[in-house]
């Protein structure tokens, strides 16, 4: 390492610090090859290009947004490589957020569902899950299971 390294580097805290996360981060980072390895200073301590805060918030960007950090790191990967090793496309940022817009539709469907029952199960004064689950009348999507159980009462 020269010193011009070493000079125009940052130490561990400070890239952290400036992205808001914690140091231990950028070395999980590290280790999932999300960030290269820094550079070392002679007593061993990590110094860390100037472009790190950057890469750091885009990573943070990309898992705000839902993308898991495998998938950032294949949306990084797939950044600065756009041809696999038999020269073949690469799913880019396109295909990936087109990907994670449709498991976020079928996430907000299926949390739909889940707010008609509630809503319905607090429409019909639902009070109690046990008595209600023996219900005739509970909304809840359990009813289905405890058909032997089932009682003739009033709903809830």
């Amino acid at each position: 390492m020269t010193a011009e390294t070493t000079a125009s580097g940052l130490r561990s805290g400070q890239p952290a610090d400036a992205a808001g996360v914690n140091p231990k981060t950028l070395r999980y980072y590290e280790r999932r090859g999300l960030l290269p390895e820094p550079d070392r200073t002679l007593g061993g301590h990590r110094v860390y290009p100037p472009d790190t805060v950057a890469l750091l918030r885009v990573i943070k960007a990309a898992q705000r947004l839902g993308f898991s950090l495998k998938e950032v790191a294949e949306l990084l990967e797939s950044g600065s490589h756009h041809h696999g090793a038999r020269g073949r496309e690469r799913d880019g940022l396109q295909a990936k957020a087109t990907a994670k817009l449709a498991e976020i539709d079928t996430r907000i469907a299926d949390l739909n569902v889940i707010r008609t029952a509630l809503v319905e199960a607090v429409d019909a004064g639902c009070d109690d899950l046990a008595v209600c689950a023996a219900s005739d009348c509970c909304p809840l999507p359990f009813t289905e299971l405890a058909i032997e159980e089932r009682h003739a009462g009033p709903c809830c």
